[in-house]
């Protein structure tokens, strides 16, 4: 079967199936639109969500594989659990959300390569005041040294990016959201791609039908009112 790779109109929001995604480059999906918080809202809601680089137009993603980490599966290797007990680390849930994405977008490793663009800032922030995208911060004393931010739908949680600025800063940020959504019986966290950091956490690769399934039942499980409201844990 041809893979056509879909362009998008900036007069309409719809995406076509994820199972349309070409297998090279993985899970590219369409070009194009514009970056208006309906439209990446639209796209999460379906998987999809935009990645590129400074120059290009919008592009759309839903990968096959797909990352996840189990939240009951999350890896505490004997290191980080002796650190965890005796942390110096505050955490706290959408308290410096703006911080957080420019900390990411600035973090010294992407170097120049980075995709979180201006204008992704100003979509995300956007998401956010509209209670769709979501930041964990880690503290020591009143500095913000690590974090992580994303998009939920109900339960479904999309990590974007993390930072440390602190050793296992962005560690504590994703064991802090893992416990949280686990408590409240959210199964996973999409964290889209796989990298070293996220294998060394638990992460795995699952096939975009299992990923459909997961993100199904996650987007059909609300949260209690009130989990996403901005305080430390």
């Amino acid at each position: 079967m041809s893979q056509t790779l879909t362009h998008l109109s900036d007069h309409c929001l719809a995406f076509p199936s994820i199972d349309n995604a070409l297998s090279d480059p993985n899970g590219l999906l369409a070009i194009g639109g514009d970056l208006s918080p309906e439209r990446i809202l639209n796209a999460y809601k379906k998987g999809i969500f935009p990645w590129f680089s400074d120059g290009e137009p919008p592009l759309w993603w839903s990968p096959n594989p797909r990352t996840i980490i189990q939240t009951d599966e999350i890896r505490i290797n004997k290191s980080l659990r002796k650190f965890l007990k005796k942390s110096p680390y505050k955490t706290s849930i959408n308290k410096a959300f703006n911080k957080v994405i420019k900390c990411c977008a600035d973090a010294p490793f992407r170097n120049e390569n980075t995709w979180i663009l201006p204008e992704m800032v100003d979509s995300y922030v956007e998401l956010h005041k509209q209670g769709h995208a979501h930041s964990v911060e880690v503290w020591f004393d009143e500095e913000l040294v690590g974090g992580l931010y994303g998009v939920a739908i109900n339960g479904f949680f999309s990590g974007e990016s993390m930072f440390y600025a602190k050793p296992n800063a962005s560690k504590v940020a994703l064991v802090s959201l893992a416990k949280l959504l686990k408590d409240n019986q959210i199964d996973m966290i999409d964290c889209q791609l796989i990298n070293p950091f996220l294998e060394q956490m638990g992460a795995k690769e699952i096939t975009r039908q299992n990923f459909k399934k997961l993100m199904n039942k996650a987007i059909e499980s609300p949260l209690p009112n009130g989990f996403w409201t901005p305080r430390f844990l």
